[in-house]
């Protein structure tokens, strides 16, 4: 990331520009984004915190679609770190709190037009999989938040600001849905690194050069 430069400033009669105090918020905020890993425990999501106890923040990042901002992300993980390389192998949770309204059939749509993109399924697997989602996700306002929680014995559970919406047992398909963020090939090559920034300092292995999942 290239370093963020500003004007250096010295305070007169105590007080600072608004100018100059929207800049400092707008600075914080982007290093609040790309922070290393830390423990945040009162942050943690309930049904992340019952899976991966003590939960760490490994990463966090924004996706905007042409400015607009459409989710703030982060990626849970526990004692044994994270591999985006081999993404059923350890257990994680990854949580999506929404910016604007969207429609659960929208949210499902996108899910697979990007795992269909990343060919990571069969015809068949990917149309059980459409409805799977389709049946699962729901519509969501500014605020909500849908947590994916993975855990390799039970498969992936979804969860809706903290109840439960559905599960989907099928490891290939925790590979597959997964991969739309952290697949070296996802369409957010930004939003991947800022996620998975951390995950090396607490146990992640280095991905395949491919970026296929194995």
């Amino acid at each position: 990331m290239r370093p963020i430069r500003t004007p250096e400033h010295r305070a007169r009669g105590g007080s600072r520009p608004a100018a100059m105090i929207a800049r400092a918020l707008s600075v914080a905020a982007l290093l609040a984004a790309t922070s290393a890993p830390h423990a945040v425990a009162g942050s943690v999501p309930a049904p992340v915190r019952a899976l991966l106890e003590p939960a760490r923040l490994a990463g966090e990042g924004t996706l905007r679609w042409f400015g607009l901002r459409i989710y703030d992300a982060r990626l849970w993980v526990g004692p044994r770190g994270f591999d985006p390389g081999r993404l059923d192998a350890r257990p994680f949770a990854l949580e999506l709190r929404y910016a604007r309204s969207l429609s659960g059939a929208a949210i499902a749509e996108r899910s697979a037009v990007e795992i269909q993109r990343l060919d990571l399924a069969s015809e068949s697997r990917h149309r059980d999989w459409r409805a799977a989602m389709a049946a699962i996700f729901p519509d969501v306002g500014a605020g909500d938040r849908i947590a994916g929680v993975f855990d390799p014995s039970t498969g992936t559970r979804f969860y809706l600001n903290d109840d439960p919406i559905g599960r989907v047992a099928d490891p290939a398909f925790a590979r597959a849905f997964f991969a739309i963020w952290f697949d070296r090939r996802t369409a957010a090559p930004a939003l991947r690194e800022a996620l998975i920034g951390g995950a090396a300092s607490v146990g992640g292995a280095t991905p395949p050069a491919d970026g296929r999942q194995r």
